[in-house]
C-alpha cells in the first residue's frame, strides 16, 4: 500500500519550447505508465492546473511504497527525464511526501522531536 509521495511539478513551458514540452510530457506519461505496469511505483496522477496566476502549472503525483519510490527518483532513467524536462519548461521541481500510513508514521516522527524539544 502507498505510504509515500513523489510530487513532480512545473510552472509552463518554456518560451519557444511549447512542441518540445508536449514531446517530454508525453514520453515522461508513458515512462510513468511503464513503472506503474512493473509494480515500481503503485500509481500517479496527473494533474493540470486551471490558470490562477501562480506559479504551478501542473504536476505528476507518484504514488508508492518508500523504498520503491527512492529508486525510482534516483534511476538513471528518471534522471534522463527530469533533464529533459528541465530544457522545456520552466519551474520544474520535485519533492516527496507522506501518503496514507506515511502520515501517522511522518507525524509520530514529529511528535517525538517536538517533545524532545520541550
Amino acid at each position: 500500500m502507498a505510504d509515500r509521495v513523489l510530487f513532480i511539478g512545473w510552472s509552463n513551458a518554456a518560451r519557444g519550447r511549447q512542441a518540445a514540452s508536449m514531446t517530454v510530457f508525453q514520453e515522461t506519461v508513458d515512462y510513468l505508465g511503464r513503472l506503474q505496469a512493473a509494480g515500481d511505483i503503485e500509481s500517479f496522477d496527473v494533474v493540470l492546473l486551471d490558470a490562477h496566476g501562480g506559479d504551478l502549472g501542473g504536476f505528476f503525483l507518484l504514488k508508492g511504497e518508500g523504498e520503491h519510490l527512492m529508486r525510482v527518483r534516483a534511476s538513471d532513467e528518471m534522471e534522463r527525464h527530469m533533464i529533459r524536462a528541465d530544457l522545456v519548461v520552466e519551474g520544474l521541481g520535485a519533492v516527496g511526501g507522506a501518503l496514507g500510513d506515511g502520515v501517522t508514521r511522518q507525524m509520530a516522527k514529529w511528535l517525538e522531536a517536538a517533545r524532545e524539544l520541550s
